[in-house]
């Protein structure tokens, strides 16, 4: 059984929720005040627009949240290998230096449903809702700026993300950060034909 798809909805975080609900916290202090706060502004200036899973048996209850803003995926400024291996899929006809995405800005899980595999159904649904036909616009790739820390960025590559750049370096030349200071985030990807049936290997006799 699928817990967010079964027992929770997906709805526009909002101030009514956020004031009905029990406080939010998933362990990061940054995001704790986002989802609490912050979202608004991001909101209102249109940059972007963050959902929430609530419990069908207990509606004030905030199981996880994420926002999601419209983005691109430059391919101009990445190493030449990188640049091939985010277009390999793409007809060579379709292939261009601009290809459209979506970013996911901040994610989090209420720390009383961690390790019950809410982050990854999160993920699922995530991607789902992008390929789905009702969706109002084209998103060919996922991308993140996720945390350079190894609980996020193990996260992501479970679920099928890859880093941009294969280095740090590489990562710090294209954000102009000198190689002395941190990396404090890495940009990461998902192409989201990997999960359309477009993708998917034809069946015998077809």
């Amino acid at each position: 059984m699928a817990f967010l798809k079964d027992e929770c909805v997906r709805v526009p975080l909002s101030e009514r929720i956020v004031a009905a609900c029990e406080p939010f916290s998933c362990g990061n202090k940054d995001l704790d005040e986002f989802f609490s706060s912050d979202y608004l502004d991001y909101a209102r200036q249109l940059m972007g627009k963050t959902y929430v899973f609530l419990e069908v048996a207990n509606p004030r209850q905030i199981v996880c949240a994420f926002t999601v803003s419209n983005a691109s995926i430059f391919t101009n400024h990445l190493p030449n290998a990188r640049r091939k291996r985010i277009g390999k899929n793409v007809p060579q006809q379709k292939r261009d230096m601009i290809y459209p995405a979506v970013l996911i800005g901040r994610l989090g899980v209420n720390s009383k449903f961690m390790r019950k595999h809410v982050g990854t159904e999160l993920m699922d649904s995530i991607k789902t809702w992008f390929v789905e036909e009702d969706n109002k616009t084209g998103c060919r790739y996922l991308v993140v700026d996720a945390y350079n820390e190894t609980i996020p960025c193990e996260y992501y590559l479970r679920n099928g993300f890859t880093f941009m750049f294969s280095t740090e370096d590489q990562e710090k030349q294209y954000r102009n950060i000198s190689s002395g200071e941190a990396l404090r985030t890495r940009l990461m990807f998902f192409d989201l034909m990997q999960i359309t049936p477009a993708m998917q290997e034809p069946s015998v006799g077809t």
